[in-house]
Parts: C-alpha cells; structure tokens; sequence
C-alpha cells in the first residue's frame, strides 16, 4: 500500500484545520529519479500557488520506485513547506503514480504537471478554472494549439505533431495534444473513467482522453508556453514504441469494433426469430417482430457497452430514440422485402433472410451514426457561472 507522508509530522506557524481539509485543487507532481531537480521544481511550484493563486490548494510528490536521493527531499519538503505531501510507490509507471494519487485524493479537481516545469505556471489558471465552476470535464494543456508559444527542437515537435495526427486519424481524437504533460481532471468524472484506463505508464494520459472522448465528456484545451527540458531521459524510441502498441488496443476496442460486435450477434437473433415467426405471422410481421424485438436489446447493449452510458438517467429518452431509428431500419429491409416479392411472388426463405439481412447491413452505417450523434447525445446541462476570480 503506498504511504502518505503526513506534514503534520512537523507543526509550521501558518497551517491551520483549513489548509488541512480537502483542496479546491490538488497537483501531483509525478517523479522518478528526479533528485537532481526536484527541490527546485517544487519550491518555485509552491511560491507559485502561495502567491495570490485563487483556490485552495495541494502538492503531492508522487514518487514511483526512486533509487536516487528523490525520496529523501521529497519526505524533506513535504515536513517543511505547508499544503505539500509525499506519496511513495514501490512500481515504476507516471501513470500508476498518477491513478494512485488521483484515486486517494479528496480535491474537487486533480492535476499534474512534469516535474521540470517546462509549462509556464500561469496556464495553470485556466486549466483549472472551467473544471471548478462545472463547465468542463477535463483540462489538458496544448502545444500545438493556435497561440501556444512553444521552444523545442524539431525533431520532438515532428515526433509530436506526428504521433497527435495518428491519434486524430486512427481514433479520431479531437483533442490536439495528448502527451503535454500539464492536465487537469474533476474528481467528480475520474473513478468511473480511470477504472478502465488499463496502462500505468506514459500511454496513461492518451489512453484517459480517448475514454472521456468515447463517454462524451467536456475536454477544455489551454494554449501554454512551453519550453523543452534539454535535460529529458525520455526514452523517445521505446516510448513511441509503446504507445503505438496502446492505439492499437484502444483500436480494437474502440465504439466501431464494439458496435460491430453486438450488431453480429443482434443480426444472428434477427435470423433466428424470423426463421421462427415467418411460418406464424408471414414475411413482413416476422421481419416487424424480429426487428422489434432485437431492436431494444441492440439499443440497451450499444448503451452500455458502445458508449459507456450507465443508470437509468434518460434511459426512456434513450429506447424512444432508438425506437424511431428502428423504424428506418424496418422502412428499409419492408421496402427490400417488396421489392423481391415484386420480382419474385414466391422466393425462398433463404433469400427472403438474404435479402434482409442485406438491407440490415446497409442501415447499419445509418445506425451508427444516429446511435452516436443523436441517441446517445448527452443533454446539455445548465452551466453554472464562473467562481469570481478577483474575490477568492
């Protein structure tokens, strides 16, 4: 189990039972063998936020299995500066250290920063901000956004530019920058999300994106100013390496694939109920059966498996929609019905499923994007107003 070191160890004049309680905001700042700049980093990340920051505040250390002197100066600073604490994780992983500190944290909004602080303080604001007053889910910092100022050197921002538009093409993300390594989220939205968030490692804040994305969560960009750290040991190679493998898996495991996989199997109880019904009812009450019946199933399993709605929040909303979009469905597989009996007045039942299953498949791109853009759209709820800035 990891350990908080508590800085109550050691009394400072200024704590008092508020500074204590649970933070508007709580930053981690995740670190690996970072003794050679890690007591730096947080000072001037603790003057930052002492000096007029509008919200309550919070630093943790998460120190994920340092063998240097990292976790000595991080105890160090965590008795000796308030509002600062140390976790300590025995594995290696930024992103285990992040879902650890995140999932034990009491904050109203989490966020992280790289500890070389390569992203200018003051973007730290309007990170945070819109998560605060509810307007928005999830906060990332951008580089390559249109008034982001940015010094790196071109091989990295080739590396990044690349790996961004690999994101938007592939998974079609709509956020610009997955990797910049300043992010904020409401504690609010986290545990449903992170619990499915598989890798511990630097894939951890793309893989927690594209989820939010999926479950059509608010992802608010901030412009910043950005700066390379030339002193980086960012293995690029094996990190690229990696989170080619990750796309790859929330690639096969995306909405499409879901969404194909249940409509196989809602296409194999259609065949079989109207094999079942058609001697019964006839063609066209079968097919009207059959789709009727698969219909709500294969809106209730997109529901919860394609798009990762959960409760029972707008679900009569929900199955009405999906009903409506149904009868599209029954419209085109009716009309393709009549058009066969028009060619032939007694075809057989396995052309007659054929034909159906056919013109299933044909509605099946219509469905899609219905289910995404229409059945499954969150109500867009009323947005509180801003805290005032000036008064905290």
């Amino acid at each position: 189990m990891p350990e908080l070191a508590s800085p109550s160890l050691t009394p400072a004049p200024r704590r008092t039972l508020a500074a204590a309680a649970a933070p508007d905001v709580e930053i981690v700042v995740p670190v690996h063998n970072e003794a050679a700049g890690l007591e730096r980093s947080v000072r001037r990340l603790h003057r930052f936020l002492s000096d007029g920051f509008p919200f309550s505040w919070r630093i943790v250390i998460a120190d994920n299995a340092s063998v240097d002197a990292t976790p000595e100066i991080a105890r160090r600073l965590a008795l000796t500066l308030p509002r600062v604490r140390h976790l300590r994780l025995g594995q290696k992983g930024r992103g285990g250290a992040l879902r650890a500190a995140w999932s034990a944290s009491p904050a109203k909004v989490v966020a992280y920063m790289d500890v070389d602080l390569s992203t200018d303080l003051r973007g730290l604001l309007p990170l945070v901000a819109p998560l605060l007053s509810g307007h928005s889910d999830l906060a990332i910092g951008t580089r390559l956004a249109h008034g982001s100022r940015v010094v790196r050197g071109p091989k990295r921002e080739f590396i990044s530019r690349s790996y961004n538009r690999i994101l938007q093409t592939v998974l079609r993300a709509r956020f610009t920058d997955a990797q910049c390594g300043f992010k904020a989220v409401r504690r609010a939205v986290l545990d449903p999300l992170i619990g499915d968030v598989r890798d511990d490692g630097w894939f951890f804040d793309t893989e927690l994106l594209v989820l939010a994305q999926r479950r059509g969560l608010r992802i608010h960009e901030v412009p910043v100013d950005w700066v390379d750290d030339p002193d980086s040991r960012v293995d690029i190679v094996h990190t690229a390496i990696t989170d080619l493998k990750g796309v790859a898996r929330l690639l096969g495991g995306g909405s499409i694939a879901t969404f194909m996989g249940i409509g196989v199997l809602s296409t194999i109880a259609y065949a079989l109920l109207y094999l079942a019904l058609v001697p019964l009812i006839g063609a066209l009450g079968a097919n009207a059966a059959a789709l009727a019946i698969t219909a709500v199933a294969n809106t209730a399993a997109n529901r919860r498996l394609t798009f990762g709605v959960k409760g029972r929040e707008d679900l009569a909303r929900h199955h009405v929609r999906g009903a409506l979009v149904f009868v599209l469905t029954l419209a085109l597989t009716n009309g393709a019905l009549a058009v066969l009996h028009g060619l032939d007045p007694n075809p057989s039942r396995a052309m007659e499923l054929l034909v159906l299953v056919a013109a299933s498949l044909t509605a099946t791109v219509t469905r899609y994007v219905a289910l995404r853009t229409w059945v499954f759209t969150r109500r867009r709820r009323a947005l509180r107003p801003s805290f005032d800035l000036a008064s905290r």
